[in-house]
């Protein structure tokens, strides 16, 4: 099996350990490192060891994930964004620099770059888009989508290597 990541095809170098070490993370990420060696039979440190690999490669991250909506943000949504393609990655970090736009992704279909955001007001989501979205040297247009409720938020999909 085999990934792609920008362009190069790169062969995962994570095990069947890996996957069942991050499969109980996504089912409680607070989960003690003993509890999960336990559950492998394997040592603490190697579950230590293998946890620190797999973060610092980026293979996981460990966060409390909130529901905005719930934490008073009244607007919540998904900005999707048509950029000049020879200008991509700068709309890409610019957007980056933004602490609303908390998730983007350069996208195939409809749109170049998907980002969701927060924001406090619709004022707030007024000034996002007209104040510093399109500002951006090479944003071309931009949708918005507002999200009105959460009906599933599941981040336990396992591996890919299931």
């Amino acid at each position: 099996m085999s990934f792609v990541f920008e362009g190069s095809a790169v062969e995962p170098h994570i095990d069947h350990t890996d996957c069942k070490i991050i499969e109980l993370l996504q089912k409680d990420g607070r989960m003690a490192n003993t509890l999960i060696a336990k559950t492998l039979g394997v040592s603490e440190a190697t579950v230590r060891t293998r946890l620190a690999r797999l973060i610092k490669d980026e293979y996981i991250q460990i966060v409390a994930v909130s529901n905005p909506l719930k934490l008073g943000f009244e607007i919540v949504g998904i900005l999707k964004i048509n950029a000049d393609v020879k200008k991509m990655d700068h709309v890409s970090a610019e957007l980056s620099k933004i602490k609303q736009i908390w998730y983007i992704v350069h996208t195939t279909g409809g749109s170049d770059i998907y980002a969701e955001f927060n924001a406090h007001s619709i004022e707030d989501l007024n000034t996002l888009i007209s104040q510093q979205i399109y500002k951006i040297d090479g944003v071309v247009t931009t949708e918005t989508s507002l999200i009105l409720k959460y009906v599933k938020r599941r981040y336990d999909w396992e591996t890919g290597m299931d």
